[in-house]
């Protein structure tokens, strides 16, 4: 297993307190765009979080009243209708790579969002377990503004999971911003809270999170992700080993000990 508390990373911030890393991308002047630096840096720092056994879960968060503006038009985009197809499509697996490390990594991710999530910065938002906005936060699909398909990093896979194929498509074919009172209708957002408790309020639920049985969250975590691609026979049996692997921890015999002493458990993640 590795450290990774220590982490300093040269394209976006990260911090930790506790067991919880807190990530934040670091250009607020332009509502923190992403860069070909910046996606592979996260790519593989979640790649790595497999292995941290000092994090056990992951805040995203705004920086400067914004959450992440997409790839960077001059950076990336730029570069991007200068490259042949074999460079094309070496970016392309590289940012869906990114997302296969948020669903793979083993922690629980949180997204608090404010202000512009939009482009690669919905995705990011999409592809973290709960999301809690601003009633300021806008959130855009926009691919197909720049002449592009909405079918980016896992969007259409994973976006009518989570609000549905009717209102995913809308989304996916227009571009257009989903305001915040729509995202937590459509069930996009769990709730919205004030800019001004926004980090707060993520990081409460991070922390109660990280004080339950975390073996058992990233149990849980492998779970959500593959079972969408399984029959209901398959999930039922996939879940009756994971909870039988689970039954083996010592967190799970701390809860009963709990129970019969009449005390909260107080588990260790192992």
């Amino acid at each position: 297993m590795t450290k990774m508390a220590s982490l300093k990373p040269q394209h976006f911030l990260w911090q930790v307190e506790g067991r919880i890393a807190k990530v934040r991308l670091d250009r607020p002047e332009r509502k923190n765009p992403l860069t070909f630096d910046s996606y592979a840096e996260l790519r593989d720092t979640f790649r790595d979080l497999v292995y941290a056994d000092d994090i056990d879960a992951v805040v995203f968060l705004p920086n400067g009243g914004n959450f992440c503006s997409g790839g960077d038009v001059h950076d990336i985009i730029g570069p991007l209708v200068r490259m042949d197809m074999k460079e094309l499509l070496a970016f392309t697996r590289m940012t869906g790579d990114f997302v296969k490390a948020m669903l793979n990594c083993g922690k629980p991710i949180i997204a608090a969002v404010d202000g512009v999530a939009v482009g690669a910065g919905a995705i990011i938002a999409m592809s973290s377990d709960i999301r809690i906005a601003t009633p300021e936060a806008k959130t855009a699909f926009l691919f197909t503004r720049v002449g592009l398909a909405g079918c980016d990093m896992g969007a259409c896979a994973i976006l009518p999971r989570i609000i549905g194929q009717g209102r995913a498509a809308e989304l996916l074919y227009t571009g257009r911003t989903m305001t915040a009172t729509e995202g937590e209708r459509w069930g996009f957002y769990n709730r919205l809270v004030d800019a001004a408790a926004l980090e707060a309020d993520a990081l409460d639920m991070a922390a109660r999170i990280v004080s339950g049985p975390t073996f058992a969250h990233g149990i849980t975590k492998t779970q959500l992700n593959q079972e969408w691609s399984m029959g209901l026979d398959q999930a039922i049996e996939a879940e009756a080993q994971a909870q039988a692997i689970c039954m083996q921890t010592h967190d799970f015999e701390r809860a009963y000990r709990a129970f019969v002493a009449k005390e909260k458990p107080v588990f260790e993640g192992n």
